[in-house]
């Protein structure tokens, strides 16, 4: 059974933007806005060629890579309380360097975001976060 009940899945599809949460071995809490997508109940980031730093890994990679324990969350604002909503999933992040799952991943983000069709991301990791725990609040419809 799928922690992702089907609003809350809609709900990520209709949305553009998540705040990955990651922390490193020590706690230290690390939040960027990210682009995604959602495969079953994977949710898959690519690595992309905005503008980064070369010569260390993202921070985000490297906390992973100590702490694979993440949340995202995806929500809505809207300045009619009435339409405020989220959905925050949490899981184990793994980060795919390549395979069909990897491939697979990039394919759904390029259908999502045409952004990524002019880029060069395939030799760039995926972060893949499995999904063991979704909580969602507010009105999913909108």
């Amino acid at each position: 059974m799928s922690a992702l009940t089907e609003p809350a899945r809609a709900f990520c599809e209709r949305a553009r933007v998540a705040r990955l949460a990651t922390a490193d071995a020590k706690g230290r809490p690390h939040l960027v806005p990210v682009c995604y997508g959602v495969i079953d109940d994977s949710l898959y980031i690519t690595i992309d060629e905005k503008p980064k730093r070369t010569d260390i890994p993202l921070k985000r990679l490297r906390n992973i890579a100590e702490n694979p324990e993440v949340a995202v969350t995806i929500d809505r604002w809207d300045e009619d309380w009435r339409h405020l909503a989220w959905v925050m999933l949490r899981g184990r992040a793994e980060i795919l360097n390549d395979g069909d799952e990897h491939d697979r991943a990039q394919g759904r983000l390029r259908e999502r975001y045409p952004q990524y069709l002019t880029m060069e991301i395939a030799a760039l990791p995926v972060i893949a976060v499995r999904i063991a725990r979704a909580s969602a609040w507010g009105n999913l419809d909108g």
